[in-house]
């Protein structure tokens, strides 16, 4: 593992010194087999990377650069850095496709003020899959040429044996208080949403290998973006934005309800879901954010007028696309940094939501409900709400933490809001427990 440099930013978003020089070949190769089954048996979970959705996407590991940094100015020096490297770089890309090319694989902390930060990850060996098009992309540093492989299936991930869950920061009938809490303020005029974020404890008498994880996620979340970056591992069916050739998109989702296993009464949850007020409301909340935030970046935003119900496996959410032409020459990594926090993670008006955040939950979020993704040479990418999801400790591998958050709007019920949030944990819950 080669790490980078940690040279001194003169002001926010400038580099003064170079990052080592990189190396990256991408040629084309015959279909290897499922994504995530390339993975091999890593040292550390932070040494796999992942981004795939309905089997399409990006695998990697090992590192070949590395970049942390934490503060206010995480995304700038963030993308400093990539600027630094890319202009320094030697690639050859036989494909030219979005994914081609030399990758950063990135998570960013909810909150300036976390320890946690922003990680960049340049892995040592990326196979993507678009259509029926897939390719082999190798990263060395410095002298070190990339070699030429061909990726296999790897020897299959074990479950983690034992695995018991335990109350976070607050257990669940503190957690609904603070709920109630947070609805007195609302209704006083302070504010007119906050998203409330609790935790669980993960135990295991062995390690927890984050190719375990991805598989199982992969197998019954399909339609959502399943990743794995520096041991965050969790599989989020909100995009925050994409940048690619000029056009952003961004997919909004706020407003939920629980799946009952029956189709036709998933279909009379969905409708009552699609003329609830309450939900609504919250949508609303965070479609404007995110419509405001690309608004100085892009013409031609396109918002429906409606949202649409988007069923996924456990819950549905009232979602909405949003789209826009790119007029200026930002990247996706600084899209996302425009458009972080939305109303969808934190609430309305963004500084009160954030400040009673910092007072309710009584935990630090660390990389939950940041950006997670990756981002190309060209400054292309995808980027989405880190969701559903949960941090290896990168102290024990034996143990780590899982993330739910709710929206809480004056007709928030605190019962339900636990009830909504139990319900965002069972995707990691099942994995965990799967075997």
């Amino acid at each position: 593992m080669t790490s980078s440099p940690q040279p001194e930013p003169t002001r926010p978003g400038s580099w003064v010194a170079s990052a080592p020089a990189l190396v990256a070949r991408t040629v084309a190769i015959e279909d290897p087999g499922a994504l995530l089954s390339l993975l091999p048996a890593m040292p550390g979970p932070g040494q796999v990377a992942s981004w795939v959705r309905r089997g399409e996407g990006m695998v990697g590991w090992g590192r070949a650069l590395e970049f942390h940094a934490a503060g206010p100015g995480r995304f700038a020096e963030a993308q400093a850095w990539w600027t630094s490297v890319v202009k320094h770089a030697v690639i050859r890309d036989d494909l030219l496709l979005p994914g081609t090319g030399p990758l950063a694989f990135g998570s960013f902390s909810f909150s300036a003020d976390s320890p946690a930060g922003a990680t960049l990850v340049v892995p040592e060996v990326i196979v993507g899959q678009r259509g029926s098009r897939w390719w082999l992309t190798t990263i060395g540093v410095g002298a070190h040429l990339p070699v030429t492989l061909s990726p296999v299936v790897a020897v299959p991930p074990v479950s983690p044996d034992d695995v018991t869950f335990a109350d976070g920061a607050l257990s669940g009938a503190q957690w609904s208080t603070v709920v109630a809490d947070a609805v007195v303020r609302i209704n006083a005029g302070e504010m007119d949403k906050v998203v409330l974020a609790r935790d669980l404890a993960v135990n295991a008498t062995s390690a927890i290998d984050p190719r375990w994880l991805l598989q199982r996620l992969a197998e019954h979340y399909d339609t959502t973006w399943v990743f794995a970056v520096d041991g965050l591992v969790g599989a989020t069916p909100e995009l925050l934005v994409r940048l690619e050739k000029g056009l952003v998109t961004s997919r909004v989702l706020a407003g939920t309800i629980q799946r009952s296993g029956d189709d036709d009464h998933d279909l009379a949850l969905a409708a009552s879901l699609a003329r609830s007020s309450k939900d609504l409301e919250e949508h609303e909340y965070a479609v404007r954010s995110v419509a405001d935030a690309l608004a100085p970046h892009c013409s031609s935003i396109n918002v429906p007028e409606s949202p649409f119900v988007l069923h996924l496996s456990n819950v549905m959410h009232l979602a909405t696309d949003v789209a826009g032409v790119l007029t200026d020459h930002s990247t996706s990594l600084a899209l996302a940094a425009s458009l972080h926090p939305s109303a969808a993670v934190c609430g309305t008006p963004t500084p009160v939501a954030a400040a009673a955040i910092h007072e309710l939950e009584q935990m630090d979020r660390g990389r939950y409900a940041g950006p997670v993704g990756w981002m190309d040479a060209a400054g292309d990418g995808e980027w989405a709400i880190a969701l559903r999801c949960g941090a290896v400790d990168p102290t024990d591998p034996n143990r780590m933490r899982l993330f739910a958050g709710c929206g809480v709007v004056a007709g928030s019920n605190p019962d339900s809001e636990l009830a909504e949030s139990d319900a965002k944990f069972v995707p990691m819950r099942d994995a965990l427990t799967a075997g």
